[in-house]
């Protein structure tokens, strides 16, 4: 792909990109079926004018922004090399990461084609792979770090993609069991009048993680793994006294925890394990006074050696487009609830409770 700058009079810089797709990759699978991958493109980039002929792609527009096109269809070249498709998903994600600041330049950057093409896990015909520039950065701080903090919104892969390392972590045999924990904060309230055994009443605050085992092992030999101890899925007052050895431990839920329980959790660290901990710390079910763990811990932590905390945002989302935008009005509201609870005349503390 080439690009020659061109001026017009009283216009910003402009600039021609010419793009030739290779004759082993179909026009279908870079414009989509119907033109629905270009349709994206065209409307995340309205001042460039976008053609097609044949199998040349030429874009006419701002300089800037005719770079970014002529780097968007290179990445879903190396994307569609791989033989893995495009999707309208990836292609705004892929844009998305183009647009921010440092994505894909510089030696060490990530580049979408190295988001999109990083396969964690396969099984059944799926691959797990993660498809933004952050959920790639918490991936592979899984791998580089012995306890690493994922924290972000819902829907922003934290906890299913962790899930996905320790499954890896087993199956490669960097590890000899799972152990996938989370707090019951109703346990003092609520469970009691729960019909059934103990297994049962906790089971509704553990059923989201034998969710995504499912989806990631055969499940008819999940009963077998789980009798055999090598998966346990256990609450998280199991954990006290314990020391986890030779494991990949996962803790979900943690803006759920106290600091106590954070603390004891943390310290149940054995030798050859590794520790997950997801959580957001926007949605904290505590009841009034109790501090969250979660929040606590990132300044408690924060300078220790082969600690790592991933944030993930709003942009991570990978449910429906609008949790993204319901996630962002939330924090545009919450902001503007503590500004206005902290200026003179405030409703302070009479007004709704501070978020723990």
């Amino acid at each position: 792909m080439t690009q020659t700058p061109t001026q017009q009079q009283s216009q910003p810089p402009q600039a021609r990109a010419h793009v030739v797709v290779p004759a082993k990759h179909p026009m279908v699978t870079v414009l989509g079926s119907r033109d629905a991958l270009l349709r994206v493109i065209e409307n995340a980039f309205p001042t460039v004018d976008i053609h097609v002929r044949g199998n040349e792609i030429s874009a006419v527009g701002d300089a800037a922004e005719v770079a970014l096109v002529q780097r968007l269809f290179d990445e879903m070249m190396l994307v569609l090399r791989t033989g893995q498709p495009m999707t309208e998903d990836a292609v705004e994600r892929s844009i998305a990461m183009l647009r921010s600041n440092g994505a894909g330049t510089g030696e060490d950057a990530e580049t979408p084609a190295q988001v999109l093409t990083q396969n964690i896990l396969s099984n059944r015909g799926r691959t797990i792979r993660p498809k933004t520039l952050n959920q790639k950065r918490y991936v592979d701080a899984i791998d580089k770090h012995t306890i690493v903090f994922g924290i972000g919104p819902a829907g922003t892969g934290k906890t299913y993609l962790a899930m996905a390392k320790a499954v890896q972590a087993l199956q490669s045999k960097q590890v000899n069991r799972i152990i996938l924990t989370r707090p019951a904060v109703e346990a003092g309230e609520r469970l009691g009048f729960l019909p059934g055994t103990l297994y049962e009443k906790i089971d509704p605050y553990l059923r989201p993680l034998y969710d995504a085992l499912h989806d990631m092992i055969d499940p008819d030999s999940i009963p077998r793994l789980m009798a055999a101890g090598t998966i346990e899925v256990a609450p998280l007052a199991y954990m006290r006294g314990r020391t986890l050895n030779d494991a990949f431990i996962i803790l979900d839920e943690a803006q759920n925890t106290s600091a106590e329980q954070m603390k004891m959790f943390l310290t149940r660290l054995g030798f050859d394990s590794k520790i997950v901990i997801t959580g957001d710390i926007t949605q904290i079910d505590l009841p009034g006074g109790t501090k969250s763990g979660l929040r606590q811990v990132q300044d408690i932590l924060m300078d220790v050696d082969d600690v790592h905390f991933s944030r993930l945002t709003s942009t991570d989302v990978v449910r429906h487009k609008l949790v993204g935008r319901i996630v962002d009005a939330y924090e545009r509201y919450d902001s503007a609830q503590d500004a206005r609870d902290e200026t003179p005349g405030g409703r302070g503390s009479t007004g709704r409770p501070k978020r723990k």
